[in-house]
């Protein structure tokens, strides 16, 4: 099979390594994993903006980088949620929908396609996990507190296949970050308190390391961290399931 790495602008940008422990990982898993070069913004920042008109140019840039994929993935559930349920091109629609299809996030790649149940790495610390709203409540990755369904976490059930691990249970382990993209900026006295909730979750119960499959909610919450000179670490699930350590 054919698998595309699709990496967000703001990973590429400011958090490299995370898309390095994606594509190792992939591989360690036998997947051969291809890096189309041309591959830009996915368009979510307009997008979420109100400015969807704008994002016509993004989305031929990526229908025209990742048709003929079998599969493409990227750590970010976010970016993923964004193609799923907005790209279009009105010049090759059935391509654009074709593509929409087989946009997967890591974690549901991994857990969905892959059926992966065991991993060859090690990881030591107390970690807790941040589940993302985009791919908690918009690809279902989890269950949700306000919905009354059976309890289930696909990064959870990763992590857990790490040796060495320890994720320590968190007493409100769904609520928002309060990142939401602009949100942080529009919204900032709303946002930080939203944040400073999460850390405060993370401190009673001993957290040591904090993960996520997105990095733009870990990003601002690493940014509250290093203000209040937390001794909380923070990295993405690549890095962890690739047995990274910082």
């Amino acid at each position: 099979m054919r698998v595309a790495l699709f990496v967000p602008c703001y990973v590429d940008q400011f958090y490299p390594n995370v898309a390095i422990a994606t594509f190792r990982l992939l591989t360690e898993l036998g997947v051969d994993i291809e890096f189309p070069s041309g591959q830009t913004c996915c368009g979510q920042p307009m997008a979420n903006g109100g400015f969807e008109d704008y994002t016509k140019g993004c989305n031929r840039n990526f229908v025209e980088n990742f048709s003929g994929y079998d599969y493409i993935v990227s750590p970010s559930g976010s970016c993923v949620l964004h193609v799923k349920d907005h790209l279009h091109d009105e010049k090759v629609e059935a391509t654009a929908t074709t593509i929409r299809q087989r946009v997967y996030e890591l974690c549901e790649f991994l857990t969905d396609v892959l059926k992966v149940t065991a991993l060859n790495s090690c990881f030591s610390g107390k970690v807790a996990l941040h589940q993302g709203c985009h791919g908690q409540r918009g690809l279902q990755l989890g269950s949700s507190s306000e919905r009354m369904l059976p309890c289930f976490s696909k990064p959870l059930q990763l992590l857990q296949l790490v040796q060495g691990i320890e994720m320590v249970p968190l007493n409100r382990g769904d609520e928002c970050c309060g990142f939401g993209g602009t949100f942080c900026v529009t919204e900032e006295a709303v946002s930080v308190a939203m944040g400073n909730s999460k850390l405060n979750d993370y401190r009673l119960n001993g957290a040591e390391v904090l993960t996520g499959t997105d990095m733009s909610c870990l990003m601002h919450q690493e940014g509250l961290i290093r203000r209040q000179q937390l001794p909380i670490r923070v990295m993405h699930i690549a890095e962890i399931l690739a047995g990274e350590e910082k």
